[in-house]
């Protein structure tokens, strides 16, 4: 190593290049300079085909000890919008707040991790860093799960940068998530003219049925760690310009956010023997973003908190709740626990973190890199 690395110097040089998803390019260079510099070999490589790919990623390492902590981000980012009230690529600091898109998710956390790594060199580190988890996720963090494995690369335990904090840096840890699938209806009829309904066959009724009944299911009522999960419409469509002709399809939407009582596939079976018993030649498709998973409480979690309460004073409150989140996937190597800056300005404009958040959540890194490795 050649010294230590400046968090927020760091946070501004990221936020500086923009990287709307699928990043790529100059973010990538910032990052593995400072990589490099803090002593890690780096492994950038771009993988896939349109129209989710190609991407690119990033897996640097360092040291050869037996313990492994892994830092898993991303440091692509959403579209700016419309109304900044300076450029949101101009990493600029306004009393006290630096601005910029991915200030908060996540450019602020993969730089303060960097810089807790360049305060030392002990145990094994690994970053997992991928330019599409803001997108289609297709080519991202599962490809460097890939190429970790050709590798032989198995982290004792991953903790991910996601912006967690709700109100006070350190005020909520994630220790899972719940899965998501989206599944599309299609139900197929006969189109006519609506005075002679007998030589036609409308689909709408037909979805109605099958809509009315999703809408009377249960799934669960929660668990100890999840809320319950739920279904919900979110899209029907029929696409008839004509108020007298009798349509030919109708089709619906559905998002299911649910805990770990169920797994994607299952759900989709579930939705499929409804829309069939209504509609018999209807058509289900469904596509499972991410499983639900949880990391018990325990060893990690506890080790995090400690680190949490040294540099805050405060005990975060361990949940399962929000979206997902590329956690999804790496829950699947080791044990996954996600931590990061306030997220009360995410994916807005004017994206800002505190400066001083941004030196809190170095040091917390710090300790938790000096915990783990130990």
């Amino acid at each position: 190593m050649t010294g230590v690395i400046d968090p927020v110097v760091l946070a501004q040089a990221l936020i500086a290049a923009d990287s709307v998803t699928p990043a790529s390019g100059v973010v990538f260079d910032v990052l593995e300079a400072a990589l490099i510099e803090s002593g890690f070999a780096v492994d950038r490589f771009t993988v896939g085909e349109a129209p989710d790919g190609p991407v690119e990623n990033l897996l640097a390492t360092r040291g050869d000890e037996p313990r492994h902590l892994a830092f898993a981000g991303h440091v692509d980012v959403v579209p700016p919008g419309e109304g900044w009230t300076a450029s949101p690529w101009s990493a600029e600091v306004r009393d006290g707040l630096l601005y910029g898109r991915g200030a908060v998710d996540m450019k602020g956390a993969v730089a303060a991790f960097v810089a807790a790594a360049s305060r030392s060199d002990a145990g094994t580190l690994s970053l997992i860093v991928t330019g599409d988890e803001e997108g289609p996720a297709t080519y991202g963090t599962v490809a460097l799960m890939e190429r970790m494995a050709a590798r032989g690369i198995v982290p004792d335990l991953c903790l991910v940068g996601e912006p967690t904090s709700t109100t006070q840096l350190g005020d909520m840890v994630k220790i899972g998530r719940r899965g998501s699938v989206n599944i599309w209806i299609d139900v197929p009829g006969r189109q006519g003219h609506v005075a002679y309904p007998h030589l036609a066959d409308n689909p709408i009724p037909r979805l109605v049925a099958i809509l009315a009944e999703i809408e009377r299911v249960v799934l669960d009522e929660g668990t100890d760690w999840f809320q319950p999960s739920n279904i919900e419409v979110t899209d029907i469509a029929v696409g008839n310009p004509a108020h007298n002709v009798i349509p030919a399809k109708a089709s619906a939407r559905l998002s299911i956010r649910f805990n770990d009582r169920h797994r994607g596939a299952d759900l989709i079976d579930r939705i499929r023997v409804i829309a069939q018993a209504h509609a018999p030649a209807a058509v289900v498709t469904g596509r499972v973003s991410g499983e639900a998973f949880l990391t018990e409480p325990g060893a990690f979690s506890t080790l995090l908190s400690e680190s949490i309460h040294g540099a805050t004073g405060l005990r975060p409150e361990l949940s399962t709740t929000g979206g997902t989140s590329d956690a999804r996937f790496l829950s699947k190597l080791c044990p996954v626990v996600e931590f990061g800056l306030i997220n009360a300005t995410m994916h807005k404009v004017d994206e800002a973190v505190a400066v001083d958040d941004v030196r809190r959540l170095t040091d917390i890194y710090a300790d938790v890199i000096a915990r783990a490795l130990r």
